[in-house]
């Protein structure tokens, strides 16, 4: 059961939360286009420094009319309506269009991980050795060292010779295409980024188009994401079973999550729950977002409090939901509503790297959310994060980690998605241009990503009053034997201790831990 796990829902960090509804048609097209299940997926999270307070609710709320004629498009006349299939007109709401895509999302996840009747596999679909690619051809046939002309083309920017640098992003330029191999890919966007960096306005073509992505083409290159590479769901399995493992007596487990996003994560704990010999325990789920822009900062993450109240009254698992969409450094103990006598667990995947650092407050925001985890007390703090070596105040050392790091994830793309697959621009864009965008191009404040190595990490983690927990062996076991079936032989999990560890041809690429409060002196 803890196998069939469910794709996570993230949304993008440039992304307004709009969007949503302006891709509403595009929603519904692409669920007709395709009824194969592995359809959609989704993506990483928005920033904005609105504040909106603790809020939830109990019991069964069902969507009513009410809520969902919000969700409604609205013709000229003002009639509610959607343009569906060959023009005919249906009173069919938005909202349960998501609820179609959620679906479709969840089964995504079961066919990737399931392990017991030998279904096609991700790595089997990659792409094949020798398939053309679809890049421009080069102008010149002498092979070029690209990460050393970016090299020099970051010097030039660092040492403000423009037009040196202009000059290197010329040459890049004719030895690069966003449709070519690994390589060329890297040189591509990279080179936007450098420019970008030059022109200082953040307005380049390139990362407008980066801005406008739609939640459809988000939600895209999250399912290309998860058939290819295994690091969501080995984060979701490995976090789940370890939490089913301490909830087996519990009466109340409470799930402090921060970064639900579209709580993805749970349905499937939520299946084993409901198997536990005995019933399943209170499930309370409290989900901290970032707020989203606009007039309705908490709507998403209170959707997904309801999305997970229908999941559980399927399920018959008692259920009770919080919210809370501000800032992670500004939010006190008192909003989260920790009981006692409940099985109380923290976790944060993938998404403290995106939370400022002391490089941007001398009260790093970062260290004060992990504090806030340390004063939940809670039974277990599961953490996952990119293991990442390009946060260094300087541009060049910088440019030159984030480069050795995107080189490996556009390689691991290029062997595991077909070139013909057009989605594999979309994976590139959310999951790697996005954040290269904003390590090359920004600097103090607007440099949103800001990723640290696993060790850089725990000691954030101690300092914050934790200790480490191992990690069980078989659900170390039985994930290697995961990834050894479904991915490509170059994928690699391992464990040093209480860290499970994902990368790509020997490079870690994510960590995960799990932690336990450290008794106070």
């Amino acid at each position: 059961m803890l196998m069939e796990e469910d794709i996570e829902e993230q949304s993008c960090m440039l992304e307004d939360s709009l969007a949503l509804q302006a891709a509403e048609r595009s929603f519904f097209e692409v669920l007709q286009e395709d009824q194969n299940p592995l359809q959609d997926d989704s993506s990483l999270e928005n920033f904005s420094p609105l504040h909106q307070p603790t809020s939830g609710f109990t019991g069964s709320p069902e969507i009513s009319e009410e809520s969902t004629r919000r969700y409604r498009l609205r013709d000229d006349d003002g009639d509610e309506e959607d343009d569906l299939e060959g023009g005919r007109k249906s009173k069919l709401p938005a909202i349960s269009v998501v609820d179609e895509l959620a679906e479709k999302l969840e089964e995504v996840l079961l066919v990737c991980q399931k392990n017991d009747h030998g279904e096609a596999t991700p790595n089997k679909i990659g792409r094949a050795k020798g398939s053309l690619n679809r890049s421009k051809p080069q102008k010149s046939d002498q092979p070029v060292d690209m990460r050393n002309l970016l090299m020099q083309c970051a010097q030039a920017v660092a040492s403000f010779d423009q037009s040196r640098a202009f000059e290197k992003l010329k040459e890049i330029r004719e030895h690069s295409s966003s449709h070519g191999d690994a390589t060329q890919r890297l040189g591509y966007h990279f080179a936007n980024a450098l420019e970008a960096r030059i022109t200082g306005t953040m307005k380049t073509p390139a990362f407008d188009v980066l801005s406008r992505t739609s939640m459809v083409d988000i939600l895209k290159a999250y399912k290309e994401f998860v058939q290819a590479c295994p690091t969501l769901a080995m984060c979701y399995y490995t976090a789940n079973r370890t939490i089913f493992e301490l909830a087996s007596k519990a009466t109340t487990l409470h799930i402090v999550d921060f970064g639900i996003l579209y709580g993805f994560q749970w349905p499937c704990l939520i299946q084993a729950l409901a198997a536990r010999p005995g019933g399943p325990p209170k499930l309370r789920v409290t989900g901290i977002e970032l707020p989203q822009p606009g007039f309705r900062p908490s709507e998403r993450v209170e959707e997904t409090g309801r999305r997970l109240k229908r999941f559980c009254d399927k399920f018959s698992v008692p259920f009770e939901y919080n919210f809370i969409a501000k800032a992670w450094d500004t939010i006190t103990l008192d909003e989260l509503v920790i009981n006692s006598g409940e099985t109380t667990v923290v976790n944060c995947i993938l998404r403290l790297q995106y939370t400022p650092d002391e490089t941007v407050s001398l009260n790093s925001p970062r260290d004060t959310a992990l504090n806030l985890c340390r004063d939940i007390n809670p039974d277990l703090f599961v953490f996952a994060e990119i293991n990442g070596t390009y946060n260094s105040p300087f541009f060049l050392t910088r440019f030159r980690e984030a480069m050795f790091h995107c080189s490996s994830l556009f390689d691991m793309f290029e062997s595991n998605i077909s070139e013909e697959n057009d989605c594999r621009t979309l994976v590139e864009r959310e999951l790697i241009i996005k954040d290269a965008m904003s390590v090359i191009a920004c600097e103090g404040a607007e440099r949103f990503a800001r990723p640290e190595t696993y060790k850089q990490w725990q000691v954030r983690i101690l300092r914050a009053g934790f200790r480490p927990a191992k990690l069980n062996k078989q659900i170390m076991k039985e994930g290697k034997e995961l990834v050894r079936e479904r991915y490509h032989k170059d994928f690699v999990i391992d464990n040093d201790n209480h860290w499970m560890f994902q990368g790509w041809k020997g490079r870690v690429l994510y960590a995960l831990s799990c932690w336990k409060p450290a008794k106070k002196q």
